[in-house]
């Protein structure tokens, strides 16, 4: 971990896209300022791990879930075969084609 000292209204680049700007000091509160593109998520450290914690668990299958999804997901109505003769397929023969 990078230790840095700053005062109000000094600024730390991380890369080329991120700025933190110490914005104030009061006691023992520092408020600060983060520019950052809007590709790139920025939340305080408690919030993201809620964020990631809720994502965890979303993408988890439960059985309880699946078989829920069971009882309420029903096949459709069988599709009836189609014939080679619908679709203009000749099947069994040889076709010649005449030089006159």
């Amino acid at each position: 971990m990078l230790v840095l000292s700053r005062q109000r209204d000094e600024t730390i680049m991380i890369g080329d896209d991120i700025e933190i700007t110490i914005v104030d000091i009061r006691g023992d509160k520092v408020r600060l300022g983060i520019g950052a593109p809007t590709r790139i998520a920025v939340h305080r450290k408690e919030v993201y791990d809620a964020i990631k914690s809720e994502n965890e668990n979303a993408a988890r299958i439960n059985n309880a879930d699946l078989a829920s999804l069971a009882q309420t997901i029903r096949p459709g109505p069988a599709r009836p075969v189609a014939s080679s003769k619908a679709h203009g397929l000749v099947t069994g023969t040889k076709q010649t084609r005449s030089t006159a």
